[in-house]
């Protein structure tokens, strides 16, 4: 019977491993791709941020409600429900325009939810003991590291000798054998004590988010007369209001704001926060200066973003056992500094006299490195500060944290680098206008294009330069700022254990 059990959660975590590497590669696989995606759709700056964000705006919005109903119609049950995702990758590599493209990412992000709140809930229930537990959790967090970090150079590759439509078709197999394994072998799980689905909730956090991003991508400040703009954000704002009122008052929230008195698991949201404000959100724009910035094609790119994205996968189990051993007042912060301490070789890689993936390369691995040590403690650590029954909410939140900051930085990275692409234009002594016309096609990575409308390359250059350069000191700012506050947070449980 042990040997039968002992297989069967073998199946289970292969079916958990396979979903988190889609799910993994569409959010870093696309990145490779968006400049052919500009050329053949065609489309510009703005819906290229939409292609990408539209996956993980509806991820985030789901994510909760994904979480909230496996707590109450079974994991398992939900997860197999992530079988749509498989369906829209089918539709996304049949897509013959960006507004179809972009409907078809939201479909499938919204399938990547339900794959990605049940896989935390499914390895706790199905792993209990601690040595099995450590194993799955590092299995899960390296595989899920490995979509990420080879989706570059899959996408790079895919795209070269192939077509792009493949980065989106290959997932219709995956999906299916990730069901089949889901069907025998995961065991299925709930919460007896939701009997409720928390709709309001789950409405107004998607509406918050959203109109957020929305502001963000747009790309300019807010005026009087801007009537869309100022609506939006009254709406906004509005809506994540009723939703702190409404999670506070309902009995069986998705989001449980009574948890964020419980220091690990505050800890472990603010660590998530800091990886999805700094490192995830900029593979997005790394290949951009590769390809752009250094002259790179698109495998030679895929092959040097491997320095940024292959630590994550090698320093999962090293990240575990400082778990273990030390806790997540240590690993959690330790993590976020190292990341930080990366986009700072980085960007002085970047601004030296001959950049190029030398000069970038102690810079991608030390903050690849600091991701890797902190990715699989930060889930690890959240499942293990809620009840056992309130699995799916805690992972729900855990991930939901990680889309929401992953969905939101990919905006704000991209409104920061057009803000530093026009700078440096203005500065270069370009009209502000012509300035601004010209920021999102270099931004995009079309230097070909700003040639023809009159800018020299080296203007053009320089001005992609400075735009990554301000980027790369944000999420320098935010890894280092969200390192002192978790562990400011941490501190006050490991203090407690002390006592």
């Amino acid at each position: 019977m042990a040997g039968n059990i002992t297989n069967r959660n073998t199946l289970a975590l292969a079916a958990v491993c396979l979903s988190a590497l889609m799910v993994g590669l569409e959010i870093s696989s696309i990145p490779a791709i968006l400049p052919t995606l500009e050329h053949v759709l065609p489309a510009d700056f703005q819906q290229l941020q939409w292609i990408m964000n539209a996956y993980t705006i509806a991820m985030t919005a789901c994510l909760m409600a994904s979480g909230a109903l496996a707590d109450r119609f079974g994991r398992k049950r939900v997860f197999m429900a992530g079988v749509v995702f498989g369906i829209s990758s089918l539709a996304c590599g049949l897509a013959t325009n960006a507004p179809i493209l972009i409907a078809a990412r939201v479909v499938q992000g919204i399938g990547g939810a339900a794959l990605l709140a049940c896989q935390i809930a499914v390895l706790s229930h199905q792993f209990r003991d601690s040595p099995d537990r450590g194993m799955a959790f590092s299995s899960w967090g390296i595989v899920f590291g490995a979509g990420l970090g080879f989706g570059p150079l899959i996408g790079g590759v895919t795209v070269a000798f192939i077509s792009w439509e493949w980065v989106f078709l290959a997932h219709v197999p995956l999906a299916v054998v990730a069901l089949l394994l889901a069907r025998f072998a995961i065991a299925e799980s709930s919460d007896p004590n939701a009997i409720r689905i928390d709709i309001a909730g789950i409405v107004m956090l998607s509406l918050a988010v959203f109109c957020l991003v929305y502001l963000i991508t747009r790309g300019r400040a807010l005026r009087l007369d801007d009537l869309v703009g100022l609506g939006v954000a009254v709406l906004g704002a509005a809506s994540f209001f009723v939703f702190v009122i409404v999670e506070m008052k309902v009995p069986r929230p998705m989001f449980d704001f009574g948890t964020l008195r419980i220091p690990t698991f505050s800890g472990a949201l603010l660590g998530a926060a800091g990886m999805n404000s700094s490192f995830w959100p900029f593979v997005i724009y790394l290949p951009i200066w590769f390809q752009a910035g250094l002259g790179y094609d698109s495998v030679t790119a895929g092959f040097a973003l491997l320095a940024y994205t292959l630590p994550t996968l090698v320093a999962p189990p090293f990240g575990e056992r400082m778990l273990s051993r030390h806790g997540p007042v240590i690993v959690l912060p330790l993590g976020l500094f190292v990341i930080g301490a990366g986009f700072l070789l980085m960007r002085l890689g970047a601004m030296s006299e001959f950049p190029g993936w030398l000069t970038m390369l102690p810079g991608c691995v030390l903050a690849g490195t600091g991701v890797g040590l902190m990715n699989t403690p930060v889930a690890n650590t959240a499942t293990a500060s809620v009840p056992a029954d309130r699995a799916g909410m805690g992972s729900g939140m855990d991930m939901s944290v990680r889309m929401i900051a992953l969905a939101i930085n990919i905006a704000l990275m991209g409104f920061i680098l057009l803000r530093g692409i026009r700078a440096s234009l203005v500065e270069s002594g370009q009209e502000s206008d012509a300035a601004h016309a010209l920021g999102e096609t270099i931004a995009a990575g079309n230097l070909l294009a700003a040639e023809a409308s009159g800018i020299a390359k080296p203007v053009a250059e320089q001005a992609l330069a400075q735009g990554v350069g301000w980027v790369m000191l944000y999420a320098l700012v935010c890894a280092w700022s969200l390192s002192i506050l978790s562990f400011a947070v941490l501190r006050q449980k490991h203090f407690a254990h002390a006592r």
